[in-house]
């Protein structure tokens, strides 16, 4: 059974986180997309105003040479505005201008190029940024024209510096909502799962809880339980037929088994020839029975560890205490097939189980063992400690079973050609199972070196338990 997911991993989380990174995407790219269209606007209207600005002086330089064009930059520097000028010499003294020094502005000749410089506002020198173009002139004079961008470069500042927040606050305040949001959805479903998890352990009463809202949730819940409840009747009603079918045919076989026995022992006392050759047959009738008495016997353990009518009888045990058990009620049989029957020692191994249970999905497993294994071969049986959990293992020198065909044997009455002609209802491992799956193991099939099978009961680390001054080992000690 899977662990409940982390919020982290449930896929509502992922929707939402997958939506809030896709919307932290698109606002940041449509506010750079709106910076870099402004910025181009207002630089275009500061570049248009800048070339009116040369347009005009190229005139007057044109007409009135350095003179003329130092008097017309003096005559415009006296109106206080965006404008700025500066005509400097060689050594970039200024000649005329209202900029006292040459900025620190890179750029070839006649590109527009931005610069930081100082003008007195309300009696203090404050520092701001400009946007212009530097042209040389003849006689090693330079002239620069130029507007105050401050109040746009400012804008900028505010919005480089507000953006990154901006997107860092969605990311941060959408995956909060968005685990807000997964938190309510995981908690509407961990009541569906929950509710499975109780139906899957043999409670066909449970139903989905509802909170009113009417949402897609609650849809979903009442038809879960609209399900839930045909499937009980169902169940219930194919468990009373199977049930008093198995009781109603159980007692006449018994009646029957008893009456062919008392006709056998009066054949037998009466002590006449004539009388073996019914004796015999009834004999064979009696082996049947015991047969037909087997296959309901199973079936009724298998109805009843799969509806989990059993689980009462749990408990602490140990799988070496069963193992011996087993060992020792097979060894009869054993000795008369010639199989050796050996149990490998390991240190004590306790988990929570039905004790009958354990033991009889043991006994079907080493009884297959031994019917299949030929003369002089040997069987094993074994409890230990891994660290996938507990295995219960029993391993045989037979013919083994083909891997295409392993998957088919544990269903029920399923038999392989190979089994035919030999006793049994096709019903042992598939009680094997269904007891597995009453556990929470499962059965594994696997090749035993160098020839026949091996069986293994593998229970999980969560049915591991101790006894009372009986510490736990692994099998590695």
């Amino acid at each position: 059974m899977r662990t409940k997911p982390g919020l982290l991993q449930t896929q509502a989380f992922r929707i939402v986180l997958a939506y809030v990174l896709l919307f932290a995407f698109s606002v940041t790219a449509l506010l750079f997309f709106t910076y870099w269209n402004t910025r181009r606007t207002l630089d275009g209207q500061t570049d248009q105003i800048i070339e009116a600005e040369i347009t005009g002086l190229s005139e007057e330089y044109q007409h009135f040479g350095l003179q003329g064009l130092a008097e017309t930059v003096r005559a415009r520097s006296l109106h206080q505005g965006q404008a700025l000028y500066l005509l400097s010499d060689g050594r970039h003294h200024a000649v005329a201008g209202n900029l006292d020094s040459w900025p620190q502005a890179t750029g070839a000749p006649g590109d527009m190029v931005e610069f930081d410089y100082e003008r007195p506002i309300d009696g203090r020198m404050e520092a701001r940024r400009a946007r212009g173009r530097i042209f040389p002139l003849p006689g090693d004079f330079a002239l620069l024209i130029a507007q105050d961008v401050h109040d746009r470069y400012l804008t900028e500042r505010m919005f480089t510096t507000t953006l990154p927040w901006t997107v860092l606050l969605i990311l941060v305040l959408g995956t909060a909502g968005g685990a807000l949001m997964s938190r309510n959805m995981l908690q509407r479903l961990d009541a569906i799962n929950r509710t499975s998890g109780e139906i899957i352990a043999g409670d066909l009463t449970r139903r989905v809880p509802l909170n009113g809202s009417g949402d897609e949730f609650d849809v979903l819940a009442e038809n879960l339980n609209r399900m839930l409840d045909r499937i009980e009747r169902l169940m219930k009603g194919l468990r009373e037929v199977t049930d008093s079918v198995a009781h109603d045919l159980r007692t006449p076989l018994n009646r029957l088994r008893n009456r062919l026995e008392e006709s056998v022992t009066r054949l037998n006392a009466s002590g006449a020839l004539t009388n073996e050759k019914m004796a015999g047959e009834i004999e064979r009738a009696i082996a049947e029975t015991d047969q037909l008495i087997g296959t309901f016997n199973a079936l009724l353990l298998i109805a009843e560890t799969d509806a989990g009518t059993t689980r009462a009888a749990m408990s602490a045990l140990d799988l070496g205490e069963v193992a011996a058990d087993v060992v020792e009620l097979y060894e009869p049989l054993a000795e008369e097939r010639k199989v050796a029957l050996t149990r490998i020692p390991s240190a004590a191994v306790v988990i929570e189980g039905n004790r009958s249970l354990i033991a009889q999905a043991l006994a079907n497993l080493v009884d297959n063992a031994i019917k299949y294994t030929p003369a002089g071969g040997r069987v094993y049986i074994r409890a230990a400690a891994t660290g996938d959990g507990v295995e219960l293992s029993v391993a045989d020198s037979g013919p083994g079973i083909p891997a295409a065909d392993r998957p088919r044997v544990t269903e029920r009455f399923v038999r392989l050609e190979a089994s035919r002609n030999s006793p049994g209802t096709g019903l042992g491992l598939s009680l094997v199972v269904a007891v597995a799956h009453f556990h929470k193991a499962e059965l594994i099939l696997e090749d035993n070196m160098p020839t026949g099978l091996k069986a293994v009961l593998r229970f999980p680390k969560a049915a591991i338990r101790s006894l009372p001054g009986t510490p736990l080992k692994s099998a590695a000690e």
